[in-house]
């Protein structure tokens, strides 16, 4: 199975290497696009098997797999560019690009979607066979949201499909369960899940530079700060994950009566710190 990642910047470059690191894909069966020679040599120098190219319209000619991770704005002219050379009888197509829609990728793939769907809906109404050129193709496509934990082996990732069968959506799922945790969801919730896994990576190191800086004023030195902060963090995940308990549950185990824990929180509550996580979730959706 050959996949084609067309735009292997920041994240589409993460998957990669998450692909990689995982060992579920060989190198040989990657192929990477980008603009420019300098992210392509990024990628020659993590590992020299790498198929990597500038050109996008071969890249999805020779794939079966074909994620497009390159920013929103671009996605139209890439999906222009490479149309022609995309078989949808053959190929799925997975987009990383934030805000596209299942819809709008329907739509730029397949521009008389709609008069097709019109024929399909007067053929049911009169009880006859749709009159479809050859040529049609329902298109199977996923939109699908990891985040950059992904060269990690440690993304979140979202997964919801049109067109797809049970059997690509897991297919689609186990590729993606390779760089981390996976959830397949209705398209509704995706935005939700952005901010909650994608967004959320960046609210989580805004609360670890917090706690460094506060760390710092503490007494202890930044690279020891961080040190510390890091991997309370980590084990403070760890233990929910292990145990399935909820947070509260772990939170009463290390809070005593007039103890120094529940002042700390207290304060924090004060400061806003509950509403303030809310306020930007809703924010960044």
């Amino acid at each position: 199975m050959t996949i084609a990642v067309i735009g292997t910047g920041n994240m589409g470059g993460a998957i990669v290497r998450g692909l990689i690191k995982s060992g579920t894909c060989d190198p040989k069966d990657i192929i990477c696009t980008a603009k420019t020679e300098n992210t392509l040599n990024k990628l020659r120098q993590y590992d020299a098997s790498l198929r990597v190219s500038c050109d996008n319209k071969e890249a999805a000619r020779a794939a079966d797999i074909i994620i497009l991770a390159v920013k929103p704005w671009f996605i139209g002219d890439v999906i222009e560019e490479i149309r022609p050379f995309v078989d949808l009888k053959r190929q799925m197509i997975i987009s990383v690009a934030a805000g596209i829609t299942l819809k709008d990728l329907t739509h730029l793939l397949v521009p008389d979607y709609e008069q097709y769907e019109m024929e399909r809906i007067m053929a049911e109404a009169e009880e006859r066979e749709p009159r479809l050129p050859e040529s049609f193709a329902e298109p199977v496509l996923f939109r699908v949201v990891p985040n950059t934990a992904a060269e990690v082996l440690e993304s979140v990732t979202f997964i919801a499909s049109r067109g797809a069968t049970g059997e690509q959506v897991e297919l689609v799922r186990q590729l993606f369960s390779t760089i981390g945790y996976t959830m397949v969801v209705a398209e509704k919730l995706i935005p939700a899940g952005t901010s909650l896994a994608s967004c959320g990576i960046a609210f989580a190191m805004r609360y670890i530079r917090a706690a460094i800086e506060g760390g710092v004023e503490l007494g202890f030195r930044p690279g020891e700060a961080a040190e510390i902060v890091e991997h309370t963090v980590k084990g403070a995940a760890a233990l929910l994950l292990s145990q399935g308990t909820h947070p509260e549950v772990e939170i009463d185990k290390v809070t005593t009566a007039g103890g120094i824990t529940i002042k700390g929180l207290n304060a924090m509550e004060r400061a806003g710190f509950t509403n303030a996580v809310i306020e930007g979730l809703k924010a960044s959706k």
